[in-house]
């Protein structure tokens, strides 16, 4: 029997699919979500890897989950717990030194190599905060949107436009000097104007090459920055944290929220297209043949995906067919989870026992110029021939991950090319770059390597075929200038909609971006809703 017709039906339960159904279904509408895996959750799934060890396969730390969606869908009523790190960062330097980044204890840690640098933290963090603050208040807003049509399009969105600018208004000059540079700068340049020591310069401007293919002096990168300091953890701002049950339990607890309000959640149903009818996206036909009519579409894919995979690209603008093929994607990304034995014993921090330290993003990469020669090497040759590494070991702060005595560790690993040289294939050079990897580790802690009793390998190539993350691409396109806010994916479809009527997206590819925030699942479903509000779309009852 052919399934009811529903008001939405949503291609893809990542975490942003599974907000936007819960908003939708709370305001009373029917929607179903289809999850090509067996399991959903997208990127941010907890799997067992090895035998009795489980991890954060792909997303593997907390801190950009915006507050407002932890309290609409009462997800710690749900079962989500986060803890916060007992030490945001440590960075081994070499043998015998290292930095920690933490509070009350950042400043001191500083001192060791610079005493001026020390006594500037507190100002480089206050004008980080403002600017933050501000990021934080545009991310649950729908962008502007740049539209082609008359006067009554375009009022709308000059007002919303000129309400978002009102907050940025209230920054003084100096402040709005610091946010033009923010956003244009190199992530590299940006700290050397603060900073004059390498160690501190590493551990901030390592976050302007997570998920970025790019050197740390790249016009632009400091926005890249910026996109990862606005999260909380707790009420904390600017801290990370773990998930207790690894990523994996936040989607549980969002798909449990969605649930406990009607919505229906398919796992194992691919789709393999969207049905468009006079002009109109109308359903979906899942790969098994099944056609599933609703009187709305919401896709959670990659822009790439929904609009060169899903759709028949004659219905599509020309202009538009032709933007969206040149849409960016590729972060550079190589995700290793690995089971082992005993804590990994640094040479500069000595200890197999868990330290605050273990508990901590540990950087591997002592200098922006290493990172940017990490880049060089990747773009010649197809990866670093010295790496980007964090490690992060969940089981410090959560013994539900991996039986007693032993440890589980992500390692997220950069520069790597997203498509190899010479068209080589990342199934060939797999275990190679994986062992290149542990051997970075095991260089700052030498019984790592010994310690590993089993690991997991995610190549840019196997991060598209299992999660859908073209190219690797952690955020469904480059954080760029031209690929943000209200160009996010394309200028004139920044307001979560898409060319053909009934068809929106809700992923990552829209404003604010990737990581697990929820916000573009939350701002589509507004967008959506008003929509049936105002008769665009009508209820199936």
């Amino acid at each position: 029997m052919a399934e009811a017709l529903r008001d939405v039906v949503i291609v893809g339960g990542g975490h942003n699919g599974l907000v936007c159904a819960a908003y939708l279904a709370a305001a009373g509408l029917t929607v179903t979500v289809l999850e090509r895996r067996a399991v959903v959750g997208g990127a941010a799934v907890t799997e067992e890897f090895h035998p009795g060890f489980r991890n954060s396969v792909a997303a593997y730390t907390v801190s950009l989950l915006n507050p407002k969606i932890i309290q609409d869908l009462d997800l710690p009523g749900h079962g989500l717990r986060i803890v916060e790190r007992k030490l945001a960062n440590f960075l081994p330097l070499d043998h015998s030194t290292y930095l920690k980044v933490g509070a009350g204890q950042t400043a001191r840690e500083v001192a060791k190599f610079s005493t001026r640098d020390a006594e500037r933290l507190s100002a480089y963090g206050e004008r980080l905060d403002v600017i933050a603050d501000v990021l934080r208040d545009l991310v649950l807003q729908t962008p502007p949107n740049v539209t082609a049509g008359g006067w009554l399009q375009a009022l709308p969105e000059m007002l919303r436009g000129a309400r978002q600018a009102k907050r940025i208004a209230k920054l003084d000059l100096p402040m709005r000097r610091e946010l033009l540079d923010l956003f244009v700068k190199s992530a590299g340049d940006y700290l050397d104007a603060w900073f004059e020591s390498a160690p501190i310069k590493a551990a901030y401007g390592f976050d302007g090459v997570v998920g970025n293919y790019a050197s740390p002096y790249a016009a632009g990168s400091a926005y890249v920055l910026l996109h990862h300091v606005f999260g909380e953890v707790n009420g904390n701002k600017g801290a990370w944290g773990h998930a207790i049950g690894g990523m994996g339990a936040i989607t549980q607890a969002m798909a449990k929220a969605a649930a406990a309000r009607g919505v229906a959640i398919r796992v194992a149903s691919p789709v393999r297209e969207v049905l468009v009818e006079g002009g109109r996206a109308v359903g979906v036909v899942t790969e098994k043949g099944e056609a599933i009519r609703a009187r709305s579409v919401a896709s959670n894919l990659n822009p790439k995906l929904l609009y060169g995979s899903l759709l028949d690209s004659s219905v599509l603008p020309q202009d538009f067919r032709e933007r969206i093929a040149h849409w960016r994607c590729g972060s550079g990304t190589f995700r290793m989870n690995v089971a082992l034995a005993e804590l990994p014993d640094f040479t500069c921090l000595p200890g197999r026992t868990a330290a605050d330290h273990h508990t901590a993003g540990i950087i591997l990469a002592p200098t922006l110029r290493y990172m940017e020669q990490a880049y060089f090497d990747a773009r010649s040759f197809g990866w670093s021939r010295k790496p980007i590494v964090e490690l992060v070991i969940p089981s410090t702060l959560d013994d539900t991950l991996a039986p007693a005595g032993r440890h589980v560790a992500s390692l997220f690993c950069q520069h790597v090319a997203p498509q190899l040289p010479d068209g080589a294939s990342w199934d060939t050079h797999r275990e190679a770059v994986g062992d290149l990897m542990i051997d970075t580790v095991n260089a700052y802690a030498p019984n790592f390597k010994a310690a590993v009793i089993g690991r997991q390998i995610m190549s840019p190539l196997d991060l598209e075929r299992t999660f859908g993350l073209v190219g690797g691409d952690i955020f469904h396109g480059a954080l760029s200038l031209d690929q943000m806010f209200s160009a996010r994916p394309m200028l004139g479809y920044g307001n979560y909609r898409g060319p053909l009527p009934g068809l929106y997206m809700c992923g990552s590819g829209t404003h604010p971006g990737g990581g697990v925030t929820g916000a573009p699942g939350h701002n589509a479903a507004r967008e959506i809703l008003a929509d049936f509000r105002k008769g665009r779309v009508r209820r199936t009852a």
